[in-house]
């Protein structure tokens, strides 16, 4: 028993030290900057929206639509960007965003990393 506790110990110090987090601290964010509604086009052309709202200090709200597909989520903002779901977003300029996004394909299951901008409206 002692084994597998000196295993687990081991790769969780190994692992450990390979994590590369941020050391940039959560500061509040200019919220016009990322409040209202953000509007782009993937390479294929399937339109997306993003409603960005309750931009207060360094947390969103965001609400994704892309097709037939909505998405809610509470986001915090670091480094001029966040997460949501399975996408980036990336304050690049005033009133332009890129998004990232991880597709996949319900017939072979690939999965493939799509770059679009977005701009505010």
């Amino acid at each position: 028993m002692a084994d597998i506790y000196s295993i687990i110990s081991s790769n969780y110090a190994a692992v450990g030290n390979m994590t590369n987090y941020s050391k940039t601290p959560y500061v509040p964010v200019d919220a016009p900057s990322y409040q209202g509604t953000w509007t782009g086009n993937y390479a294929n052309n399937d339109k997306f929206t993003i409603q960005i709202s309750n931009v207060i200090g360094f947390r969103a709200k965001v609400r994704y639509q892309s097709g037939s597909t909505v998405k809610y989520q509470d986001v915090l903002i670091k480094d001029n960007s966040f997460k949501f779901g399975d996408s980036k977003f990336t304050l690049t300029r005033a009133g332009v965003a890129q998004i990232k996004t991880v597709m996949t394909n319900a017939a072979t299951g690939a999965q493939s990393l799509e770059t679009a901008y977005a701009n505010q409206s």
